[in-house]
């Protein structure tokens, strides 16, 4: 297994309940896929240095993970299909 670290901007204009459930959806499906979810860090509201997708500000979360290659990819899609993720970024440490 490989540690990584997922950094997810939701939209900062959603509910408390769709940005669990959100996260809940990628935990899952790390956790099903035989991946170890560490820390789901919240930063919580943050400003951006520009527009991104027309919005200025965003909802920043840091999810840590030991997971296999597959295991990432099938969360990589998945955030990227969502429509409430502004941007993704999956790091190995």
């Amino acid at each position: 297994m490989r540690h990584y670290e997922v950094m997810v901007i939701l939209d900062a204009g959603l509910e408390e309940d769709a940005i669990r459930g959100v996260l809940d959806r990628a935990t899952q499906l790390l956790t099903t896929n035989g991946a170890t979810v560490g820390k789901v860090d919240r930063w919580g509201k943050r400003r951006f240095a520009y527009e991104v997708r027309h919005r200025s500000e965003g909802y920043y979360v840091v999810i840590d993970a030991m997971a296999e290659p597959p295991a990432v990819a099938a969360v990589d899609r998945v955030l990227g299909l969502a429509d409430e993720v502004i941007r993704h970024k999956v790091i190995r440490l």
